[in-house]
């Protein structure tokens, strides 16, 4: 028993936290591709930032890989997933010239992002893309356009130095998991350096994010450690983090389960604030919040600040696959 067991901490959970409704959807074509096809269906990429939701689909099947030519010429009739992050348009010709099934698990809102971005080029404007290079969203949103018709621009720096040719009209879109306070930062540098900049037809952070990051900026002051539930290759995750610290938490970490807590760091602690990216599962809060039992006496105290009830179908081709409770679980995050 741990010394501190007796020790009263409260639990600020965050709510929204965890899996969306593009994340949710995203599992549920591969476990349903899985039920209709049989194993193994391949996975371009992860199909979402999570080690417990790959490895989870792994075990029923999935084969993940890079690139499509890592299907084996044998395994050339089984499907193929497209992750929720969205893809080059070169991947799916790429997937039409080697004759495979493949299914487009891109969450809805990105393909929302790159609807934006080609009206931009449509209406003969130059896209800026805000977002962090490297990212898979960030690959595939540029990949929409032909090669020099997206800049990317990073941060307040990279948009205070950026040099354009005189005239050139001008749109931006954002990647959909960004700091909100971040984006609104380099918007303003933008905008004033470039007066004619076009904004998307709608806003490009997508509602996941922002519920998130709400509920993480009210629930974090006062908080002695801050933990977002998380991979660190989860954009969405990692601004949890920095949104936490910056709404008064005095630590913030990153874990993808408990046993990633430096408890014998921890110490004394009075109030503790929770949530996820999201790409993490529930399961994961419940295996943190049992672990703070164990060495707390824990009170939870819910800081609800929205009710998300979207809900993103699957393509035709899956709708009549049927899941069982377990599958649904899983899809849900529970198991």
């Amino acid at each position: 028993m741990s010394e501190t067991a007796s020790m009263p901490v409260t639990i600020r959970l965050c709510q929204p936290r965890g899996f969306c409704a593009g994340v949710d959807r995203a599992i549920q074509i591969v476990v349903l591709a899985l039920k209709k096809y049989g194993a193994p269906v391949y996975v371009r990429h992860e199909i979402v930032h999570n080690r417990y939701v790959v490895e989870g689909l792994r075990a029923k099947g999935a084969v993940f890989i890079e690139e499509l030519n890592e299907i084996p010429q044998e395994h050339r009739d089984r499907p193929v997933v497209f992750s929720a992050h969205g893809v080059p348009k070169s991947v799916p010709r790429e997937a039409e010239a080697l004759n495979l099934i493949y299914l487009d698990a891109t969450c809805p809102l990105v393909s929302k992002v790159h609807k934006q971005a080609l009206r931009h080029q449509r209406r003969g404007r130059h896209v800026l893309l805000i977002g962090h290079g490297g990212h898979p969203e960030v690959i595939g949103t540029m990949g929409q356009l032909p090669d020099g018709a997206v800049t990317l621009v990073e941060d307040e720096k990279q948009a205070a130095g950026i040099v354009l040719p005189a005239g050139l009209e001008l749109g931006y879109v954002t990647q959909t998991t960004l700091s909100v306070d971040d984006t609104a930062g380099i918007i303003r540098v933008l905008e004033e350096r470039f007066p004619s900049l076009e904004a998307p037809a709608a806003e490009s952070i997508c509602y996941a994010t922002t519920n998130r990051q709400q509920a993480v900026r009210e629930a974090a002051p006062g908080t002695d450690l801050f933990l977002v539930v998380g991979a660190s290759n989860s954009s969405n995750s990692r601004r949890l983090v920095e949104v936490a610290e910056r709404a008064g938490a005095r630590r913030s970490l990153l874990v993808q389960r408990a046993s990633d807590i430096p408890w014998e760091e921890l110490g004394a602690l009075a109030t503790v604030g929770l949530s996820a990216g999201a790409s993490a599962p529930e399961i994961i809060i419940d295996e943190i919040i049992a672990a703070f039992r164990s060495h707390y006496a824990v009170v939870v105290d819910p800081v609800v600040t929205a009710i998300e009830a979207e809900d993103f179908p699957v393509m035709r081709s899956l709708r009549d696959v049927e899941m069982t409770p377990a599958d649904m679980a899983f899809v849900n995050g529970n198991i």
